[in-house]
């Protein structure tokens, strides 16, 4: 009689379940769907098709994560695996190998170079330079305050913060090239979000006339930047600013100082970056203030208490709990960087799907902010989320408005004590309300600004 041995039978493994998403057209994939409405078209993909969802913007097929474990993993606990990658080189065309866009020992050397800039302490003294700035806007605004005519805040809000950071970070007043500078960093910024929805558009090197757009205001930036450190440099002045600290950095190595390409790098990227966020996120206060009414009473009932009619300092910050309240759920409504990407090194696992090595991992904070399951009653306008014992009730990564893991955002509190002395020093002297008719409509390009600027009208308190 024979025996028969049994052998033990492997289950099979689980097998992961298939990343799905909306149907695009043969070569182009989504890309009309999401030039139409970038927002509509990502709320409606996370809605579908879940924590993990995929489309196409041409050749590029993204993996869109809409959960808040799985936006951890990618910008925290298993961030190595996932680098900027080559859909930053759009980026990189502008600010070069700057912090935001730079990678690896580079990344590490200038952020461990700057952070010392962006310290609490060393930022709590700005706060004189960035009511002085405000109070003298404020001061323009006076011959603007006449019925009927309206301010176009985002503009003007454009001009006190890019003031701000380039008196703080690199001690030089702009004058009269703020509107120029301005201009051309909208430019920039939209031809930069175009490439990313359009990312088969041929390169700068062809002179089509966009590329001839962006191509000149790249150069107006560069003339005012490098107009800046020039300025330094001859007059032998060491100031103990962020300017100052890269043009004194030595390489530990070679002892070498920074190469002018990444001095200018650097610099245009904190310009950029350290002015437009903050205005944008101002912008939508004052729009969101002007709409209800019941919220900026109470705003103005706490600085009435808070300052007793004097002009706000870096020490009331802490007591404007309102105010800081406001600006978090705008931030939440209303998120400047609306979206990010990044790119998996190798295969991984986000929320039980797989990702390939080499796909590229879309991230968008307007869509973590605006997700049900977190925020009940996502579109309104509530700043009581975010009293204090309220933060506990959702996960880390589902409010992200400055990014996450070793990668945040350098400069988030510096924005945030900026954003509070220039909402509080604004909203003592002025109810900002707008014209009959008008709508405020997001445009999400580089940033999320409201479409075609925001005229409102001034109220004297």
């Amino acid at each position: 009689m024979s025996t028969i041995t049994q052998r033990s039978v492997q289950p099979m493994p689980a097998r992961r379940p298939d990343v799905s998403g909306p149907a695009g057209l043969p070569v182009i994939g989504n890309t009309l769907q999401f030039q139409r409405d970038p927002l509509g078209f990502l709320m409606h993909t996370a809605a579908d098709y879940g924590d993990v969802a995929r489309y196409r913007l041409g050749h590029i097929t993204f993996y869109q994560i809409n959960h808040p474990d799985g936006v951890q993993r990618v910008l925290q606990d298993n961030h190595r695996n996932y680098v900027k990658g080559d859909l930053f080189d759009i980026i990189r065309r502008v600010a070069g190998d700057g912090l935001f866009t730079s990678e690896g020992e580079l990344w590490q050397r200038q952020r461990r170079l700057m952070l010392p800039a962006f310290h609490r302490r060393r930022i709590a003294g700005f706060g004189e330079l960035m009511t002085g700035r405000t109070l003298d806007m404020l001061a323009q605004w006076e011959q603007r305050a006449h019925p009927g005519q309206p301010l176009d805040v985002a503009e003007a809000l454009t001009g006190l913060t890019m003031a701000i950071i380039s008196e703080t970070m690199f001690g030089a007043r702009l004058d009269g090239d703020v509107h120029a500078v301005s201009q051309a960093i909208g430019v920039i910024l939209a031809d930069v979000n175009f490439r990313f929805q359009v990312p088969f558009y041929p390169s700068l090197r062809w002179p089509t006339p966009r590329n001839r757009r962006a191509l000149a205001a790249i150069r107006t930036v560069d003339d005012v930047v490098l107009g800046i450190v020039e300025q330094r440099r001859c007059s032998r002045e060491e100031r103990d600013d962020l300017l100052g600290m890269l043009m004194e950095a030595r390489d530990e190595g070679t002892g070498q100082a920074m190469s002018d390409k990444q001095l200018r790098d650097e610099v245009v990227t904190i310009f950029v970056a350290g002015h437009e966020t903050t205005a944008v996120l101002l912008t939508w206060v004052f729009y969101l203030l002007s709409q209800h009414s019941d919220v900026e009473s109470r705003l103005h009932a706490e600085l009435t208490e808070v300052l007793g009619g004097r002009t706000p300092g870096v020490a009331d910050v802490p007591n404007l709990h309102t105010a800081r309240m406001v600006i978090d759920e705008t931030l939440r409504l209303y998120p400047p960087a609306w979206i990010t990407n990044r790119q998996a090194v190798a295969d991984d696992e986000i929320c039980g799907y797989h990702i390939p090595a080499g796909a590229v991992v879309g991230i968008s904070p307007y869509v973590m902010h605006h997700l049900p399951a977190y925020w009940p009653e996502a579109e309104r306008f509530n700043p009581q989320r975010f009293a204090p014992d309220a933060a506990h009730e959702r996960p880390r990564f589902a409010y992200m408005p400055f990014g996450g893991g070793p990668h945040q955002c350098i400069g988030n509190s510096f924005a945030l004590m900026e954003a509070t002395l220039i909402l509080a020093a604004v909203a003592q002297r002025y109810r900002l309300r707008l014209p009959a008719g008008a709508v405020a409509t997001p445009q999400p390009k580089a940033t999320l600004r409201p479409a075609n600027g925001l005229p409102m009208l001034l109220d004297l308190r």
